[in-house]
């Protein structure tokens, strides 16, 4: 009998809804082939455990998938504030979806608000939720800066994100320490210049810009 895994104890606000399932075995299954399919024997006492573990990793690091971001900002608080809201250097992690191979780094986030605003820990809580899921920078870039848009009543988000992709520096092209770079303006951040030079001054202190 497969094994299956759909809790997730440590971001219980948005576990998976109770009708997923992770298949634990297919997973274990998938992972020994791949390592026959290498060279290596799968029942060498090194290895013993590597299938098991991969499959419990894998359902942690995508449970984004089955996770909705936007319960984070249900939540709306009444604030006569019209003035810029940035939340900087939001780690995140998140594996790229055309090698399964992880990149990371920080999200710099910031909304102008219309009368509303959101909790302090729930822009990164989309952050997270987003990028725990097969990913491109790009995509997921413009994924936070379309669910803000689209769930709060703002007058414009930028969001500007710095990574750090295996798929860059373990193999390919075998750049270590570069970093790749990808920004979403969205409203007012888009239409003025004078507010998305802001927004940038804020997220780098005038040292760079994107």
């Amino acid at each position: 009998m497969n094994e299956f895994l759909s809790d997730c104890p440590d971001d219980r606000e948005s576990a998976p809804s109770e009708s997923f399932r992770v298949d634990l075995d297919r997973i274990r299954n998938a992972v020994r082939e791949i390592l026959i399919a290498v060279g290596e024997n799968p029942d060498r006492e090194g290895l013993l455990e590597t299938p098991d573990r991969v499959a419990r990793m894998y359902a942690e690091v995508f449970r984004g998938l089955h996770q909705d971001p936007r319960v984070h900002l249900a939540k709306r608080f009444t604030q006569k504030y019209d003035e810029m809201v940035t939340v900087r250097d939001i780690s995140y992690s998140s594996f790229c979806e055309h090698h399964l191979l992880p990149f990371s780094g920080k999200a710099h986030v910031a909304y102008l608000p219309a009368g509303k605003v959101v909790g302090l820990s729930k822009i990164p809580r989309i952050v997270d939720v987003l990028s725990r899921r097969p990913q491109v920078q790009e995509k997921l870039t413009e994924q936070i800066a379309d669910l803000l848009m689209e769930e709060l009543d703002v007058l414009g988000v930028a969001v500007v994100m710095e990574g750090t992709h295996s798929c860059m520096t373990v193999r390919g092209v075998q750049k270590p320490g570069s970093t790749y770079i990808t920004s979403a303006m969205r409203g007012a951040f888009r239409e003025n210049v004078a507010t998305r030079m802001e927004v940038l001054s804020l997220i780098h202190g005038g040292s760079r810009g994107v």
